[in-house]
């Protein structure tokens, strides 16, 4: 009989340890990032939630974006404004919103496994928002809160949600102790509802609390003593797409380094102006409106503007006469220039004999016939005559000081710019369009000039590098105002052709052919078009 070998069998080997989470590594760094995100996002509610108290301008993000500015080389400002125009403020908004974004992803990346690292990104955030709130010319301590408390909750943030999705993708699945998938989603929804209601509670909060807009409306305007005559109906050709005479208010150009626009209450405004001077004045608004208020029609234009460029615009502006105001207060001998101090720190510096020479330099506190808009300095703003807006246009006008140019250097003087900033003689073809068809035959062309404080004497036309037409010129409204013109060109034939224009102020002077960039003190030269007759 053969023996059978019967066979042990010896029991399975318990199951190896299960990660609970069997996703990529792409997949684990998407969620590691969303995290990043989530703890951004939660900084960013925060530091607004506490600006709502603090002031708008001390909010993280609209700090760095100020110190930004402040700190731009001026040939990469003058880029902005050119290549972005008047959307030059969403662009470097955006960008800050951007990189920190990225910034926030990278961190939750690096927090998945060193958690300490992702918060240090976060706190960084706060520091560097802390310090750029600080930077502002009119800061206070309490401005840095703001982005300390950004700071310290997208660092609380992230250490919570990396530790809460690293527990949960490293812990074996039959332990029952570590945190799901699903608590991690339901962390990081929290932190990012917790930034929605933190975020758009505290703007919005910010808002009201800041919001002049039934303080302006109850201004009442006093009758202006001093009335300007309309201007001639002539003052406009009458040509189809030539810009309107007068420029209204909504239409009317920004140019300005606010990120948030300062509000003030008239009730709570004064104006002192002090300095170099036998009698310093504090003036208050009801006060300012009691004064004779003088119309003056003027156009204003910024240094900013290229040949041919857009930042130019008319308006009939109400206010009081800021060389009646510089002589109640005794300008002392040596004193050559006038500094004024917006709310938010921005200083612009004009010659104090720019002032004083007999032209209608202004207070204002209307345009168009009715209160300033905010954007263009509600309550109170300066303007004077024949001077680019960066050496004669203060907005949000808190503070006059009577100094010198070898004592103090505004904030464009700073940066390299002229510090006398006269306008410089302009013109710019409007009509036809750039690269517009028109129809061979006879052609309007139109457009506006403007030499301010010396006015237009005559604008010129030329075609294909042609012998100089002169072209008609509208009626004159006045030395302080843009003139337009229109020339009709005869026996236009097919073919692409360039059509110039150049203008010759009052005093005789030519408009320079040679061009030169804005920088340092005004754009020069003939604007062209193209135009393609068919």
């Amino acid at each position: 009989m053969q023996d059978v070998s019967t066979q042990t069998s010896t029991p399975n080997p318990a199951p190896a340890a299960v990660p609970r989470s069997r996703r990529s590594r792409p997949a684990r760094a998407a969620a590691a990032a969303g995290t990043g995100l989530a703890a951004a996002a939660a900084a960013v509610g925060a530091g607004e939630l506490v600006a709502a108290f603090t002031g708008p301008d001390s909010a993280p993000v609209i700090a760095v974006g100020s110190a930004a500015i402040d700190l731009t080389p001026t040939p990469l400002k003058e880029y902005a404004v050119r290549t972005f125009g008047t959307n030059d403020k969403p662009v470097l908004l955006g960008g800050i919103y951007l990189t920190m974004t990225a910034l926030a992803a990278l961190a939750g990346v690096v927090a998945a496994r060193r958690p300490a690292f992702g918060a240090a990104v976060f706190a960084a955030f706060g520091a560097l928002g802390a310090l750029a709130a600080l930077s502002r010319p009119t800061a206070i301590p309490v401005d840095a809160l703001p982005s300390v408390v950004a700071g310290l909750v997208g660092a609380g943030a992230m250490v919570l949600l990396a530790r809460l999705l690293r527990t949960a993708t490293t812990v074996p699945a039959p332990e029952p102790a570590g945190p799901s998938r699903r608590a991690v989603l339901a962390a990081t929804g929290g932190t990012v509802a917790f930034a929605a209601l933190s975020g758009f509670g505290g703007r919005s909060y910010s808002d009201s609390r800041t919001d002049v807009s039934a303080a302006r409306d109850a201004v009442r305007l006093p009758a202006p003593a001093t009335r300007s005559a309309p201007p001639p109906a002539a003052a406009h050709p009458g040509v189809p797409g030539l810009t309107s005479f007068q420029t209204p208010n909504p239409d009317f150009y920004r140019v300005d380094t606010a990120l948030t626009l300062p509000k003030i209450d008239p009730r709570h405004w004064t104006l002192r102006l002090h300095g170099l001077v036998d009698h310093p004045v504090v003036i208050s608004f009801d006060e300012l409106l009691k004064r004779p208020l003088q119309e003056l029609d003027y156009t204003l234009t910024c240094v900013s503007n290229e040949v041919g460029g857009p930042y130019a615009s008319t308006a009939r502006w109400l206010g009081v006469s800021l060389p009646d105001l510089l002589r109640q207060a005794g300008v002392r001998s040596g004193a050559d220039q006038l500094v004024g101090r917006s709310k938010d720190g921005m200083t612009i510096g004009t010659p104090l004999d720019a002032l004083l020479d007999g032209r209608d330099a202004l207070l204002a506190v209307a345009m168009n016939g009715e209160v300033l808009p905010v954007a263009h300095g509600f309550p109170c703003r300066t303007l004077v005559p024949g001077l680019y807006g960066y050496t004669s246009a203060t907005k949000w006008l808190v503070d006059l000081e009577v100094t010198t140019f070898a004592g103090y250097d505004a904030y464009w003087v700073e940066r390299g710019w002229d510090r006398t900033g006269t306008v410089r003689t302009a013109s710019r073809i409007e009509v036809p369009a750039a690269f517009a068809k028109v129809p061979a035959g006879d052609v309007t062309v139109a457009g506006t000039a403007w030499a301010t404080h010396r006015g237009i004497a005559a604008v010129e036309v030329r075609v294909d590098g042609g012998p100089w037409a002169e072209a008609r010129l509208a009626a004159d409204a006045g030395p302080d105002l843009w003139r337009q013109w229109s020339h009709d060109w005869t026996g236009a034939r097919p073919g692409t052709h360039r059509i110039e224009v150049r203008a010759t102020d009052a005093g005789g002077a030519v408009q320079p052919e040679a061009r030169a960039a804005p920088f340092p003190a005004g754009a020069t030269g003939w604007h062209s078009t193209v135009v393609t007759v068919t």
